[in-house]
């Protein structure tokens, strides 16, 4: 009896264990998880590009107009530090660091900016393309010429029928009324 149990117990695993492994497989597999890891492989390296835009050529370009390139020396002491009679620190300064921040914030709006121009110079190469595109689209490939048919010769009106004869007397009837 004790055989049958464990020989269930290890059924019933295997079944969890397969389910699992077909669950995140299925999740795996779907489109939006691979594309998800694409854009964030792509955002690294793109990230890289765009801080290296910021330090190496606008930031130079910047200290040059405001004098300061990093604006991470700028701090508020709150209190000074304490030294003692050997010249070791005992009490670390107390500093509010708002050059960092503001660093941060500067940082910030400069990779956004190159991030937006970049993304808005390809927005206008591909409206360009699609109407290069659209423009290919329109244009017949060859042209052919116009054929005009011959005019049909009018074929005679055929000859009414005692009903429509009898239809029109009535109507000029009601006309004359």
């Amino acid at each position: 009896m004790r055989k049958i149990i464990e020989q269930g117990e290890s059924i019933v695993k295997k079944i969890k264990k397969n389910t699992f492994l077909q669950d995140f497989q299925a999740f795996v597999n779907r489109g939006n998880v691979v594309d998800m890891a694409v854009g964030v492989i792509v955002g690294g390296a793109f990230s890289k590009i765009a801080s290296s835009l910021v330090n190496d050529v606008i930031m130079p370009l910047l200290s040059l107009i405001l004098g300061k390139a990093n604006f991470t020396e700028l701090v508020i002491t709150l209190r000074e530090a304490t030294v003692d009679e050997a010249g070791e620190v005992v009490n670390a300064a107390v500093t509010l660091n708002y050059g960092s921040f503001i660093q941060y914030i500067f940082d910030f709006l400069l990779v956004a900016l190159a991030i937006f121009v970049v993304i808005r110079m390809m927005g206008k190469l591909r409206a360009r393309f699609e109407r290069k595109e659209e423009i290919k689209e329109e244009k017949p490939a060859v042209e052919e010429p116009v054929v005009e048919e011959p005019a049909a010769e009018e074929a005679p009106a055929p000859e009414p029928t005692k009903e429509e004869l009898l239809l029109e007397e009535i109507r000029d009837i009601l006309i004359k009324k």
